[in-house]
């Protein structure tokens, strides 16, 4: 291996806690495209963004905001982040709401959902996207507690929300689930996380068929390795360091390349399209 393929595609680096903090990432993630121009494609829609604060949420909500959408941002309690997001979508002239709190819990799913409707007065883009992981290297490692809380925080906060919103979508609203590689491919280390990621997979497939009578439509994206703050809050730093390195492509992804995807199924020109996954990771063939 040459010199220039052994130096670390990131530094080395390490966060105590999840949620991870974006501002204190090195490099900092690329949330926006500044040669991306909107051309209204979500003209005067709303959306909840759930893990909108930072990482690919915060680059769907500022992709959104560029095409003209009003943006509700939930997340858990990374208000620096939070306050940023809202200051980066409020620079392309639209609305962001902040609702912090745990969306494993249905009664804040609903007062996320009903803030929307009180403050903006309706609701058309759904995106389910925060999610939590942590590794072990056994499943005898892997708590209870553990099990229950990455179930909770990953899959059935999508259940919360969609339950939540239905009876304020209408025909043409769209339902956008955040996957990941690890369902199609699996994780040795992250077996609680890849699960929960492998039953979004079915549950958009399902809810897609479920919804089709209503002309709401539910599809899905499944990055591949993307440099956001669930990777050093999750890794160690030598991990962290080579985040990226086994996919075609040779690197992360940055959240900025994945947005697009979400806009492409937010918008009138995915028309034809639920109960499919988009597959940004890299290069990676996963057949899915």
């Amino acid at each position: 291996m040459s010199q220039q393929q052994q130096k670390p595609l990131q530094p080395p680096q390490q966060q105590s806690q999840q949620p991870g903090i974006e501002s204190q990432m090195t490099p900092l993630p690329r949330a926006e495209d500044h040669s991306y121009q909107g051309s209204g494609k979500l003209r005067d829609k709303v959306a909840i963004i759930t893990g909108g604060d930072s990482g690919i949420g915060r680059a769907v909500a500022i992709m959104f905001a560029k095409e003209g959408a009003q943006v509700v941002i939930s997340y858990l309690n990374e208000h620096k982040d939070a306050e940023e997001t809202r200051r980066q979508v409020e620079q392309e002239g639209r609305r962001c709401l902040l609702i912090a709190g745990d969306i494993g819990d249905a009664a804040h799913c609903r007062q996320i959902v009903e803030q929307t409707i009180r403050e903006l007065g309706r609701l058309d883009i759904l995106v389910n996207n925060a999610a939590e992981q942590h590794p072990q290297e056994h499943i005898s490692d892997i708590s209870q507690e553990q099990l229950e809380r990455t179930f909770r925080t990953n899959i059935f906060s999508y259940f919360f929300m969609v339950q939540a919103a239905i009876p304020h979508l209408t025909a043409g609203s769209a339902i956008i689930n955040t996957t990941s590689v690890t369902a199609y491919r699996g994780s040795p280390k992250l077996l609680d996380y890849s699960s929960t990621k492998g039953a979004i997979v079915a549950f958009t497939r399902s809810l897609a068929l479920a919804l089709a009578d209503q002309k709401i439509r539910v599809n899905g994206v499944a990055p591949g390795p993307i440099w956001t703050p669930l990777i050093p809050s999750t890794f160690p730093p030598d991990k962290v360091a080579a985040f990226g390195s086994d996919v075609p492509l040779g690197r992360a992804g940055q959240p900025e390349e994945v947005a697009p995807s979400f806009v492409f199924l937010a918008s009138d020109d995915s028309s034809y399209m639920s109960g499919q996954i988009l597959h940004p990771n890299g290069g990676e063939v996963i057949n899915g």
